[in-house]
């Protein structure tokens, strides 16, 4: 009897290390997924950012110099940045969701509570992911510099090594704090909006699992660009500058970037590019949450 309890222990032991680590992976494998598709449109929206003028102008220009593989720049950046930033938030969230429902009985949890813990996951992701993110924005910039001052990263990798062996390991947390702060804001809009809008569209319109899902996901997705397109810009603005001949950087901080952004352009110079970005971001949460419901659903046919 003592065996057989054993075995039956045992045989539970993977069960229960999956449904931990469940969260993690599949909000990460959704978010590679829906980067593979939205890439193209992240690169125009940075390039929108560093001054190169319209999406249309950005489209053209990249196309007539670099032909089509320039929209893809910065992929293995990006699909690292999912692997890290995005399993980690989307497990955190997945994860304090379940033990506040735990603690609130089983009842919905009120729109406050899932925006702080929106806010807690966002910053657990950023932390990690803030290197990844990095990467991508050097990346992606780097074709704007003049040829002499072009570092030519391979891929993802190299361009954390040349940061490291060029600004040192610190470096790699360079903007961490807007990075930490957008990232907050994207998914208190993001992943709170997502929830309550499916609690909206599934209990109070009596919508499908579909339409609830696209419902939902077009929701969390204007909110999460609303909410972190100013912070986007200043973390964008802080990661790609270079020093000048003279070793001075452009700005001191992110409170510098944001007086000097201010001084030059208005409150609307953040929201500069706000269409692309928009687009870029809602199409990115839709599929998202698509594959992470394909995913559950596979799962659950599959007894996993």
């Amino acid at each position: 009897m003592a065996a057989d309890a054993k075995q039956q222990q045992a045989a539970v032991a993977p069960s229960a290390a999956w449904m931990t680590v469940k969260p993690f992976v599949n909000g990460g494998a959704s978010g590679m997924l829906a980067t593979c598709v939205i890439q193209p449109i992240d690169m125009v929206k940075v390039k929108i950012q560093l001054g190169e003028g319209s999406a249309a102008t950005v489209t053209k220009k990249m196309l007539a110099n670099e032909g089509i593989g320039s929209f893809y720049k910065g992929l293995s950046a990006g699909l690292l940045r999912q692997a890290t930033y995005t399993t980690a938030r989307f497990g955190s969230f997945r994860v304090l969701t379940n033990k506040a429902l735990e603690a609130n009985e089983g009842k919905p949890l009120p729109l406050v509570q899932k925006a702080f813990i929106g806010l807690a996951a966002g910053a657990i992701g950023a932390s990690v992911g803030s290197p990844s993110d990095l990467a991508l924005i050097r990346m992606q910039a780097d074709s704007t510099l003049p040829a002499a001052q072009r570092c030519n990263y391979k891929n993802a990798f190299h361009a954390l090594y040349r940061i490291v062996a060029d600004e040192g390991v610190l470096a790699l947390w360079k903007g961490a704090g807007p990075t930490v702060v957008r990232a907050m804001s994207l998914n208190m809009g993001m992943l709170a909006s997502y929830d309550q809008s499916v609690e909206l569209f599934r209990d109070k319109f009596g919508a499908g699992e579909l339409s609830t899902v696209l419902g939902a996901s077009a929701v969390s997705g204007f909110f999460a660009s609303a909410c972190s397109l100013p912070f986007d810009y200043v973390k964008t603005q802080i990661q790609k500058m270079q020093p000048d001949a003279n070793g001075k950087y452009p700005y001191t901080g992110s409170l510098d970037c944001v007086m000097k952004t201010l001084k030059s352009g208005g409150p609307f110079k953040f929201y500069a590019g706000f269409p692309v970005y928009c687009v870029r971001i809602a199409p990115h949460v839709m599929l998202t949450w698509m594959f992470l419901n394909q995913i559950q659903k596979f799962e659950k046919d599959m007894g996993l």
